[in-house]
């Protein structure tokens, strides 16, 4: 079974972070979720992102605000696909920080970055990573967007008149 590790720099940013929880528990793919900081816990980053892929973990999922370098981190240093969310936080300039932390990597490093507090297409795209080589997880994104063409379907009868 495949597993995305979803981790944050601190618990002030499990707001955000549980919108991608939730929707990778819709789709019925495990998650590991953990606090890891790239500024006050460097050594558990390092452990965190040397080793997740020897946990089962296929993709990972990393959210931080201000200068937002856990992303990029993991990335440096795992094998795995690495999903980036800048957060607004409270000590970010308007979010920009976290957005161009995250957003502004060098080649060779690659995160794949969402919108600020984007944690929700955080976890459809780990699901689509997921399902490209897991059928189950496919069909479930499947319907998941089928869902949203309903909704706009269902909106566009309430407004025409």
């Amino acid at each position: 079974m495949s597993k995305v590790g979803i981790i944050m720099g601190s618990t002030s940013d499990m707001p955000v972070m549980e919108k991608a929880i939730d929707v990778l528990q819709g789709f019925d793919i495990e998650i590991e979720v953990d606090i890891v900081s790239a500024h006050r816990t460097p050594e558990k980053l390092f452990d965190y992102a040397k080793n997740a892929h020897t946990r089962g973990i296929n993709v990972i999922i990393a959210g931080a605000g201000g200068a937002a370098h856990l992303p990029g981190m993991v990335a440096s240093l795992s094998p795995l696909p690495v999903i980036g969310v800048p957060v607004k936080s409270s000590n970010s300039i308007d979010g920009w920080d976290s957005v161009l932390s995250i957003l502004q990597m060098p080649g060779g490093v690659p995160v794949a970055t969402v919108a600020l507090d984007g944690a929700l297409n955080a976890g459809i795209l780990a699901a689509q990573i997921i399902g490209s080589n897991d059928s189950c997880v496919l069909d479930k994104v499947l319907i998941y967007k089928e869902g949203l063409k309903q909704k706009v379907i269902e909106g566009a009868k309430k407004v025409k008149k």
